[in-house]
């Protein structure tokens, strides 16, 4: 007879088919169970402290913010806080945001049948996890220059379709502002044009969050 208080686990997603693949991963594990769901940041900043979860399994992108902005917020309160960032991302840069911002975990969602049950167990011991697939990820871009905040903004705008006129407009700088910005960030990302320049960008994940 397992005597052991369980792991108790707060998972965030606002898909239903991805709340339950994971309640579905974690049914025969007699050390884990779920006690709380949630489908967005403001619902997991607000069952966090009714629930106090041992490990918190987070998605990056929620309908209301970032998972990384919710456990961010979370941890403000509680810094002895455990997240694990779920993610369809591939990129190194959430990845290096999310550990940055106080994860011990980061899975990309593929990773989840082999390696979540682990992952929590780990986590909940106080380990930081990084899981070769990801510290793969971050090495490969170990060497490159980030965007700032500014310069994502200006190539979210930009992926979206828009001219640098419009882009102009919708961060209330000059064209000419817009036009400095897009040429740092060809220089940054080693894109040769706008289109090349999204790609790259979306590969690595600065268009993730």
């Amino acid at each position: 007879m397992n005597l052991e208080p369980k792991i108790r686990v707060m998972t965030v997603d606002d898909h239903p088919i991805a709340l339950g693949g994971i309640a579905y991963a974690l049914q025969d594990e007699r050390d884990i169970e779920i006690v709380t769901e949630g489908g967005s940041g403001t619902e997991a900043i607000q069952l966090y402290p009714q629930q106090r979860p041992d490990v918190t399994l987070i998605d990056l992108r929620l309908p209301d913010m970032s998972g990384i902005a919710a456990m961010e917020e979370i941890l403000k309160s509680f810094p002895d806080g455990k997240f694990i960032i779920l993610t369809t991302y591939h990129g190194d840069v959430p990845a290096k945001r999310a550990y940055r911002a106080g994860a011990l975990g980061y899975l990309f969602k593929s990773m989840l049948s082999r390696d979540l049950v682990q992952t929590i167990r780990r986590v909940h011991s106080g380990e930081r996890v990084v899981l070769p697939e990801v510290a793969e990820s971050i090495e490969h871009y170990a060497s490159a220059t980030d965007l700032t905040d500014r310069e994502t903004a200006v190539l979210r705008l930009v992926a979206a379709g828009n001219s640098n006129k419009v882009v102009a407009a919708q961060l209330n700088v000059s064209a000419e502002t817009v036009k400095g910005h897009m040429k740092l960030i060809l220089g940054k990302l080693g894109a040769g044009d706008r289109t090349h320049a999204v790609t790259i960008a979306q590969q690595r994940g600065f268009l993730a969050e």
